[in-house]
């Protein structure tokens, strides 16, 4: 195994450069992917290279991980040991600038069968190169901590909870989690099958005492009960959306609390939209893939989501001023704003041909206009492939009006769900740059190859630059997102163990 020297990231950035990094020989295993790390500010940090390095023995296996600034210098290394069912890990940044690799691809039912436990996350520090599984933190129903090390196995879980729910008709839930502002935040409840009742969330010092609890559906039934939806949580308050269910009567709120006291700070009423609509603000889905469809300023909260009148009418953008605490809701229709500029738009979002607009990113500046990022997109049917074509790009002013809409014309794609590809801020978040990929036909060979698309939207206007990726002598070409002003491009072939990776400088 070839040893990398630990260094502080902005130290080697500071006096280093590399252009190009061999994935392949960082280390004695088999590369099993890699992903770019964003800091709480979604600041690219640098990427976490993943290698297999087999069975251990029958319940255990190995694997590496290799830290790279955002230059593509390695920085750190180190082998650990996981259980047999996780396939590999996602590495992303928390608050306190530790590296958590989180394990997925896992298979479910044999963790099941085999009386395995939830495989748990792996904590990196950067500053010592110092690998250990991640502690959980279990409150329970007397009001004890207990720290989890190692969590016990789906068969036990499943026979303690139906053990819990015969004695006492429910089960008590509970999860815990450390926060930034300090200490821990929890939320607990009584689950009973067909509805919940007895909600809290109770902040807890360092110390794990608790500094308050605030309660609500206290009595909570099938037919009667509320249920809150946190938007925001900062060093001051904690933002959020209450709703009131009376069997068919729906009512909203905007509740924030005093984090220091869990005091109501204020409590009024949200309304002008459907209950569908404000319900689900908060998500915004891609292929059943959930899109960042909210953005935090000194001043304000976004949010984009869907505007549903009897379905899927266009978009709702709340704005949430983090002083005053006033709710600002506004919607953009499919139909008539957007079909002004996209031709043939129904009033449900569909185009021409079974296409409908599938949203696929969302961009916030701190005016309070949002970009909007969809996709044409057919879905797969009994006798067909799923297909994509055009992008379109939907820009709105500070007021949630449409300013202008650029759509992006490429060549039909099948068995694919989208062509987008990925997007970043520029200029302190001021501006976006978003890439998407296009099969086109050579003018001059009449060829087919893979383009890559890099669109720029800056101060509003719009350039776009064109590279191609086409597979060359066997080496598939895969884009990644990079440092601002960059992007990197992997080079891939299995066969002969290549697998480089290289920043590109773009041109805006």
């Amino acid at each position: 195994m070839k040893k990398i020297s630990l260094l502080m990231f902005g130290l080697i950035q500071t006096f280093a450069f590399s252009q190009t990094q061999d994935l392949a020989t960082l280390a004695s295993g088999q590369n099993i992917g890699m992903n770019a790390l964003f800091d709480t500010k979604d600041n690219l940090y640098g990427y976490v290279s993943m290698y297999s390095l087999g069975k251990t023995d029958k319940k255990t296996q190995k694997f590496e991980y290799v830290l790279l600034d955002k230059n593509l210098n390695p920085v750190a290394n180190k082998e650990f040991e996981a259980n047999m069912i996780v396939g590999n890990y996602f590495g992303y940044v928390d608050f306190k600038g530790q590296i958590i690799l989180q394990p997925y691809d896992f298979n479910v039912l044999q963790a099941l069968s085999k009386g395995a436990s939830m495989p748990v996350s792996m904590v990196i520090d950067p500053k010592t190169n110092t690998v250990k599984p991640k502690v959980y933190y279990d409150y329970q129903e007397n009001g004890t901590f207990v720290e989890i090390t190692q969590p016990k196995s789906f068969k036990e879980e499943r026979k303690e909870n139906r053990a819990e729910k015969k004695d006492k008709g429910y089960n008590y839930v509970s999860t815990v989690s450390e926060i930034k502002e300090g200490g821990y935040l929890a939320v607990e409840l009584n689950d009973y099958g067909k509805y919940v009742n007895k909600n809290s969330i109770i902040r807890f010092d360092e110390n794990k005492k608790q500094v308050w609890k605030y309660s609500y559906n206290t009595d909570g039934s099938k037919k009667v009960f509320s249920d809150l939806t946190v938007l925001e949580r900062d060093e001051n308050h904690l933002y959020g959306i209450l709703r009131k269910v009376n069997d068919d009567d729906k009512t909203f709120s905007v509740l924030v609390l005093d984090m220091k006291t869990g005091k109501e700070v204020s409590n009024k009423p949200l309304t002008g939209l459907s209950p569908e609509t404000i319900y689900n603000i908060d998500v915004l889905y891609s292929s059943g893939k959930k899109i960042d469809n909210d953005k935090t300023f000194d001043d304000k909260v976004l949010y984009l989501g869907r505007n549903y009148e009897k379905g899927d009418k266009g978009f709702a953008r709340l704005m949430l001023d983090k002083k005053s605490y006033n709710v600002d809701l506004k919607t953009i229709s499919y139909k008539p704003d957007l079909s002004a500029h996209i031709p043939k738009l129904s009033a449900d979002g569909g185009v021409e041909s079974g296409y409908f607009l599938q949203t696929k990113d969302v961009y916030f500046m701190s005016d309070g206009s949002v970009g909007i990022l969809s996709e044409k997109f057919k879905p797969e049917g009994q006798y067909s492939a799923p297909k994509t074509t055009d992008l379109v790009y939907i820009n709105t002013d500070k007021d949630f009006k449409v300013k202008d809409v650029q759509i992006f014309e490429k060549a039909k794609s099948k068995w694919v769900n989208s062509d987008y590809l990925f997007s970043q801020y520029l200029n302190d978040g001021k501006d976006v740059v978003f890439f998407f990929r296009d099969y086109q036909k050579d003018q001059v060979t009449k060829e087919k190859k893979w383009n890559l698309f890099i669109n720029t939207v800056i101060n509003g206007k719009f350039k776009q630059e064109t590279i191609p990726i086409s597979e060359k002598d066997n080496f598939v070409v895969t884009p990644f997102v990079a440092k601002e002003g960059y992007i990197l491009l992997r080079e891939y072939n299995e066969k002969e163990k290549f697998n480089k990776v290289r920043l590109e400088r773009l041109n805006y």
